[in-house]
């Protein structure tokens, strides 16, 4: 529970709404109770100001203070809070509570528990005609600022939890919604990693999780598509394994058996079974340490325009048996290649050979080189059967055979191009294919020049 997404959501949550009020709260406990306090403090001396004026001109109407104990008790009463006035001479002449008249009062003997100064009465020829003492305790003139900061509190901390109750209601179903294309992601994922290659998500989320879904759909894809390739590949070596082998146990029983005596045809034919086992274990072991970056290359600065030419002298005899052209158009001034001449020899003999298998009598094959901006483009074409366009995607792809019905004598092991495109990528470069069914193939590849 700790641990789920809902749980985090909802903690997360709660946290910035507990961080968001607790910074208000502050924030209106220093300043707000500070500006409500000079406030009270302004309006308290306001209301003193207009009592002392009212004092004021009752004395300046009747010349004295006699009846004016109704008033104070009046407003004593009205303000909720102890008034004393006392003359000019300090004795007391009204009081709210009605306890000191007559008496002489002086506050600064009262330890606090009397009204305190308020304000002075001036008379008219600049004396006094008098001074008004108020309490300073007051709940119903001037309220209370820690009162009124309570009150504050009380909201906000009310505000608080019914923003916390929201937060988790919302967190709720909000949760729900992100949680449930994860859920069914990760039992996807449970089924994929138990081997159902073909399981997939249906996400219809925009954003990052619908992004996952589709992330997850192409793994899922490439995963069933590497399980296919991989079990083909372990049939297509068990076949190809098998028929040279059996070739050489037939051979054997026969001799063994007294059926066939041994002779140079019989020794011929036995190695060449062996030859195209030992072929295609070399093939399988130069994929696989090219496949894991194993592959040791000797790279050297070298004009392909040499090696190209080899390749090319070498391939001449093999298509004139077919009666196939075989032509080539390099560019004089190439730039400089770091290469392993060896390698790259290997792919040139590898795309003449699949060439000249797959172009007719009386067809033709030509070998360029040319300088782009990135380095040397190699490309051999010819005016062979063509690839069909549904095969063009698998044509890299290990034992691929367009045409299935070759066999290993027709039609090799079918690693040649798969080793090829390998070859060309650890030199840092690239390989593509453009072909038309019945109108020929052109195979290119690019090797980055020597900055």
């Amino acid at each position: 529970m700790f641990h789920s997404l809902r749980f985090r959501l909802a903690l997360a949550f709660t946290l910035v709404i507990l961080v968001a009020v607790g910074t208000a709260f502050l924030f209106v406990r220093q300043t707000a109770g500070g500006e409500l306090k000079q406030y009270g403090e302004l309006n308290q001396q306001a209301r003193l100001d207009r009592l002392a004026f009212e004092l004021n001109r009752y004395y300046r109407t009747n010349g004295s203070w006699e009846g004016i104990q109704p008033y104070v008790e009046q407003w004593g009463s009205l303000y909720d809070h102890r008034i004393i006035l006392t003359d000019s001479s300090g004795i007391v002449v009204a009081d709210s509570d009605n306890k000191l008249l007559g008496q002489s009062y002086h506050p600064e003997m009262a330890q606090g528990q009397l009204p305190m100064p308020g304000g002075m009465i001036p008379g008219m020829k600049g004396g006094l005609n008098g001074r008004l003492y108020i309490s300073p305790e007051s709940s119903a003139i001037f309220p209370s600022t820690a009162n009124l900061i309570q009150a504050i509190s009380r909201y906000l901390i009310w505000g608080a939890l019914l923003a916390i109750g929201i937060a988790l209601l919302i967190t709720y179903f909000l949760s729900r919604r992100i949680s449930a294309p994860i859920k069914v992601l990760a039992t996807t994922a449970r089924k994929l990693g138990q081997g159902d290659l073909s399981q997939r998500v249906s996400v219809k989320e925009k954003g990052e999780i619908g992004e996952l879904a589709q992330s997850f759909n192409s793994m899922g894809s490439e995963l069933e598509k590497a399980e296919k390739l991989r079990r083909n590949m372990v049939a297509d070596t068990a076949h190809e394994l098998r028929t040279p082998l059996t070739n050489i146990r037939g051979y054997l029983e026969a001799l063994q058996d007294g059926l066939k005596e041994p002779n140079a045809d019989m020794i011929r034919s036995i190695d060449e079974e062996a030859a195209i086992l030992l072929r295609l274990v070399n093939d399988l072991q130069e994929l696989s340490l090219a496949e894991a970056g194993e592959l040791k290359l000797n790279f050297q600065p070298e004009n392909v325009a040499g090696v190209v030419e080899q390749a090319v002298a070498a391939a001449r005899a093999p298509a004139a048996k077919k009666q196939v052209t075989l032509t080539s158009q390099v560019t004089s001034t190439l730039p400089t290649v770091n290469i392993d001449r060896q390698r790259i020899g290997q792919v040139l003999r590898n795309l003449l050979d699949n060439a000249i298998a797959h172009t007719q009598a009386g067809g033709s094959i030509m070998v360029a080189a040319e300088q782009q901006a990135s380095g040397v483009k190699i490309s051999v074409s010819d005016t062979g059967e063509g690839i069909p366009p549904e095969d063009l995607p698998n044509i890299f792809e290990r034992f691929y055979r367009v045409d299935k019905s070759r066999t290993r004598a027709s039609g090799g092991s079918g690693l040649g191009l798969t080793i090829t495109k390998r070859l060309v990528e650890a030199h840092g470069g690239t390989i593509e294919v453009q072909s038309e069914a019945g109108r020929g193939s052109c195979f290119s590849f690019t090797l980055p020049a020597i900055e």
